[in-house]
């Protein structure tokens, strides 16, 4: 099992990362107020299967990099960095787009609700880089089976990422009308997912190498 300390970390950092607006988000909050909760619930499945996808790839993976690629970490902790300062720059950067401007979307069948919200998250870079980029630098070697950790801390994105998410399809068409009749408040909330992810990526670029 990883460290509590990174646990602790790890998670917060995937807290941060499912609060961005993104691909998943998007998709999810058009679905749920377009089509309704339950449809909401089936894409969410999907995103859900998604994400065991890129688990179970990190995770094997990982495991051979550590043994093979020195400074390994170092490399993929400078491109998670890099990445969520991407992203904060795309949440607050000029003409950036709230997640809940929602887009119109047909109405689907339960199989194409799931299979979107797999293609969707399996499509998302997002993700990628975070299992690629992020997850590894919260393992710590010599405490512990390398994919032992990897899935400890795969498996607490997917339950924190799944659970706000979920709470989102439940809130979406409320939380929607409240961000289209006020700008501000979506200004607000882009500022504040932007604050998030650089406040993220300065501490990973300045944690010294395990």
């Amino acid at each position: 099992m990883p460290e509590i300390t990174s646990l602790l970390a790890f998670a917060f950092v995937a807290l941060g990362m499912v609060l961005s607006p993104g691909p998943n988000m998007i998709y999810l909050i058009s679905r749920s107020i377009c089509q309704g909760r339950r449809a909401g619930f089936i894409s969410l499945a999907g995103v859900g299967l998604g994400f065991i996808f890129y688990m179970l790839s990190a995770a094997f993976g990982i495991t051979a990099l550590v043994f093979a690629v020195p400074y390994a970490y170092d490399t993929l902790r400078i491109a998670g960095a890099l990445y969520l300062l991407y992203l904060a720059w795309q949440a607050v950067r000029p003409g950036g787009r709230s997640a809940f401007a929602v887009r119109t979307l047909p109405a689907d069948s339960p199989r194409k609700l799931f299979m979107m919200g797999l293609l969707t998250n399996l499509a998302n870079p997002k993700v990628a880089v975070m299992y690629l980029s992020l997850l590894p630098q919260f393992i710590v070697p010599g405490h512990g089976s390398v994919l032992v950790q990897s899935l400890a801390l795969g498996t607490t994105q997917i339950m924190i990422s799944l659970t706000v998410n979920g709470l989102i399809i439940l809130m979406a068409g409320s939380v929607s009308v409240f961000m289209t009749g006020r700008p501000f408040w979506q200004v607000v909330q882009r500022w504040l997912m932007g604050t998030v992810l650089a406040g993220l990526a300065v501490r990973m670029a300045l944690e010294s190498r395990r």
